[in-house]
């Protein structure tokens, strides 16, 4: 059954297995830096090939998955957007097929609820009909078009010319799919270090006659609350500090990452009867991953949005977050004016709406006009790591990066993964673990 519930195991089980790792050790052959979906996956991925090698995850935070890999729709792409026979769209492809089997082995419940991309206007007509050629171009499975009438057999409240409907389209929690990688990379014999934010990288200075490990570890990583660890390699997916991490082992400026905040507004659960599966605009192709979204998600709870505006704060997931560096970082980057100029007025609409419940609620009425603004609530927000290069240009592809000097050569950036990363995230971690072994030739 399409819709049905998968799994059993709550996201509750072992979530506290890493805090028991042991410190002892010190060196390390792999370090990778940053506790997210896709680190968590890369590690997984590199410990599953190379099962002799010693291998670390250092994560700032106490948790895992705490940023972005746990602020996100929870939506399970089926792939139709991407370029046909570019990466981004093999790997989101492969990726949630990967996705939906590594559930199913882990017990872990997921809904395949489907997706409708919705034309409530003729103009957005071709282009619909361009993403399902698109789609069929990716090999996504099950794709179809429907009409006004399918539409309203599908979703009864909702109002539209025509749609693509995406029956492979599903929701999962996707911390507690990360949380799992953990488990796995674990299990195999990896260690992870939270608290662990890194502050400094560089080569040893000297390797003292006396060290067991002589220059095998020549990297040394240390932390912001002192500690300190060696490496032979390391492995940075820093997410939204990627940009900073690269710098620290004399990586390039570009791209910079310049956050962006999406709030969401939920769904009063009364009038959580209004939606069955996922309902999307049809995209702005100037400004993909903008457009109001209709999510279901595994809780029970719906939610809309997002919106895209500026964060004040690299990890501001409130509307007065500020961070003084992280502001005077994006303000003064020529690559983010460049693109604001060029989008006065979508930026405008967007900042707008983000204080506006009324006009977030008319957007939502296109496609249900049932909804009121008595039937919603401000809700969460995430922030996504938009990497964006000097010329105010949306980076839209994988950037591998090393670094200046001795350490460079040692070391392995992954500045940008393409988004969606979560449902993407195995087939991620693959291509970068070939990258990792053709760079470290481990």
């Amino acid at each position: 059954m399409a819709a049905a519930l998968r799994g059993r195991a709550g996201p509750g089980a072992a979530a506290a297995l890493w805090r028991l790792q042991s410190r002892r050790r010190s060196s390390f052959d792999v370090a990778v830096v940053g506790a997210g979906i896709v680190g968590l996956a890369v590690a997984r991925e590199l410990i599953q090939r190379h099962p002799s090698l010693a291998l670390a995850v250092l994560e700032k935070e106490q948790e895992l998955a705490h940023h972005q890999s746990g602020h996100n729709s929870g939506v399970i792409h089926s792939g139709i957007y991407y370029t046909p026979g570019s990466l981004k769209a093999k790997l989101c492809v492969q990726g949630a097929a990967l996705c939906y089997k590594y559930c199913d082995q882990k017990g872990i419940p997921y809904k395949q609820c489907g997706k409708l991309i919705v034309a409530v206007e003729q103009d957005e007509i071709p282009r619909l009909k361009a993403l399902y050629e698109r789609g069929l171009q990716n090999n996504v499975p099950g794709l179809k078009l429907i009409g006004a009438k399918e539409i309203q057999e599908k979703e009864p409240f909702c109002r539209g010319l025509m749609a693509l409907d995406s029956p492979y389209t599903g929701i999962v929690d996707y911390k507690q799919v990360a949380q799992s990688y953990a488990r796995d990379f674990q299990e195999a014999g990896g260690t992870i270090l939270t608290d662990f934010e890194v502050t400094s990288v560089e080569m040893a200075k000297e390797s003292p006659a006396e060290s067991e490990d002589g220059l095998k570890y020549p990297v040394i990583v240390r932390s912001k609350k002192g500690g300190r660890l060696s490496c032979a390699h390391l492995l940075a997916c820093a997410g939204l500090h990627s940009d900073r991490v690269a710098r620290l082992g004399g990586g390039s400026a570009q791209p910079r990452i310049v956050p962006f905040r999406g709030d969401y507004l939920l769904l009063r659960a009364e009038r959580r009867h209004l939606l069955r599966g996922n309902i999307y605009p049809v995209p702005n192709p100037r400004f993909p991953f903008l457009g109001v979204h209709f999510t279901p998600r595994m809780d029970g709870s719906v939610w809309l949005g997002p919106n895209a505006v500026l964060a004040f704060k690299r990890e501001g997931y409130k509307p007065l977050d500020f961070s003084p560096g992280d502001f005077l970082d994006a303000v003064t980057y020529s690559g983010l004016w460049k693109l604001v100029l060029r989008n006065v007025s979508y930026g405008l609409g967007e900042l707008y709406r983000a204080f506006s419940l009324s006009a977030q609620v008319r957007q939502l009425q296109k496609f249900i006009p049932e909804i009121t603004t008595n039937d919603v609530l401000r809700g969460p927000s995430g922030v996504r790591a938009q990497a964006l290069d000097s010329e105010g240009n949306l980076v839209d592809d994988f950037v591998f990066d090393g670094g200046s000097g001795a350490v460079g050569s040692r070391i392995l950036h992954v500045r940008n993964a393409p988004s969606p990363a979560a449902t993407s995230s195995l087939a991620i971690a693959a291509a970068i673990a070939d990258e990792a072994q053709r760079r470290f030739q481990l």
